[in-house]
């Protein structure tokens, strides 16, 4: 008899009570830690702003589950719903836009593993935020996959090709607290 060691999301969720910081990357359960108060702050300057700038969609901010399929649950720091019949109690479908911010022990999942996931399924953009370095890349999603559209390293603005006319500065996203 072979032994399952894989998951599906309806098996997480017979396992782990909602309220989990899990995800289920192909079957795999990643525990993820509580973030850091600046990791708090700079995800919320840019929720707030992105939610100003949306018009319509849902801006949704961490600990919210993305379900891409049936073995792959993701939650992603912010995510942008345009089309808000996919928020249930989780997102059920690909987001529009996703921001994940960095952080030493989120690197490699957030730059090469969720990277290549929100690339496969769809999402339309990408945000990697470095609070540490104090950059924002923006990647759009092409024919050829991901490319990077923006970018800004302490000073400077960053802009969104979906949210078109949308921009931010970046010394704002990383102000310390007052």
């Amino acid at each position: 008899m072979e032994l399952k060691t894989k998951l599906t999301v309806k098996e997480l969720y017979e396992i782990y009570p909602p309220e989990s910081r899990v995800e289920l990357i192909n079957g795999e359960v990643y525990e993820m830690p509580a973030p850091t108060t600046s990791h708090q702050r700079v995800l919320f300057r840019i929720a707030k702003r992105l939610d100003e700038a949306k018009g319509k969609g849902e801006v949704l901010i961490a600990p919210v589950d993305v379900m891409l399929s049936e073995d792959i649950l993701l939650q992603p720091d912010l995510v942008l719903v345009l089309d808000t019949t996919k928020v249930k109690d989780r997102v059920e479908g690909v987001p529009d836009l996703v921001v994940e911010v960095v952080s030493p022990s989120s690197l490699k999942r957030d730059v090469v593993d969720k990277f290549r996931l929100y690339e496969k399924y769809g999402v339309k953009e990408y945000w990697l935020v470095f609070p540490a370095e104090k950059s924002l890349l923006i990647f759009t999603l092409t024919d050829k996959g991901y490319e990077l559209f923006s970018e800004a390293h302490e000073k400077g603005k960053v802009k969104s090709k979906l949210l078109e006319g949308f921009e931010v500065e970046v010394s704002e996203v990383f102000q310390e607290a007052s």
